[in-house]
């Protein structure tokens, strides 16, 4: 039996089952040495895509869409993500803090591929490539459907597909965006960008154009990353 069979007729597992196995292979980045990092990144970018394809099908509000607000969404966000960072303290900074670890995000040390595969070398400007295009065409649909289709839904009623996208509801809409929040380093940023992106599904009734919000924002983020060095970003 094929996974579309085995998922068929489970609205729950087909939106949160992608996101769990991208975060289990996300926790694995950089666990068996520096290189890993990248090649468990690469491994979740193909599972990911994958497993995209595979429910799509089922998942009929995960379509991209194109619009002006998505554009400007996208632009916001990737601003007010590198504007705030110098001025709070990161989540693995509060979390040591406190006397836990960071429990938000996988922090690898090593962000940079050329400090471990040879500056320029071709394996750093795979990697660096294959991670620019999953932080844009695979992260987006996933986490948009686990945070904006199942999680604020489902915080407003277990029957979550009744709760209709466009609902504005004030417990979902703020627990959603600090979920979504904390599972990034840049916890502020991440919180700001959840409501930003929550307005979206609202406003539209749909989550294609929080899709290209995101994507918007990630790729350009991406390059921001690789010609200026910012790697705290990843």
């Amino acid at each position: 039996m094929g996974l579309r069979e085995k998922i068929h007729g489970q609205p729950t597992a087909v939106r949160v089952a992608p996101f769990v196995i991208f975060v289990l292979l996300t926790a694995a980045q950089g666990k068996f040495g520096a290189a890993s990092a990248y090649w468990f990144y690469l491994a979740k970018t193909l599972v990911g895509a994958w497993l995209i394809w595979e429910i799509r099908p089922f998942v009929t509000e995960m379509r991209w869409v194109f619009s002006w607000e998505a554009v400007a969404v996208g632009l916001g966000v990737l601003v007010m993500w590198i504007s705030l960072n110098p001025y709070y303290p990161m989540a693995n900074e509060l979390f040591t803090k406190i006397g836990f670890s960071n429990g938000a995000k996988t922090v690898v040390e090593n962000a940079n591929p050329n400090l471990v595969f040879g500056a320029h070398s071709p394996l750093a400007l795979f990697f660096l490539a294959a991670h620019i295009l999953g932080m844009t065409l695979v992260v987006p649909p996933l986490e948009e459907v686990f945070y904006r289709s199942f999680l604020y839904r489902y915080i407003a009623n277990q029957d979550f597909l009744s709760v209709p996208l466009n609902r504005f509801l004030p417990v979902p809409f703020f627990v959603t965006a600090l979920v979504f929040g904390f599972e990034h380093n840049q916890w502020l940023a991440g919180i700001l960008c959840g409501m930003a992106y929550q307005w979206l599904v609202l406003r539209k009734n749909r989550l294609g154009d929080a899709m290209t919000a995101h994507a918007i924002t990630n790729f350009l983020l991406g390059i921001w990353v690789v010609t200026r060095g910012a790697w705290q970003f990843w």
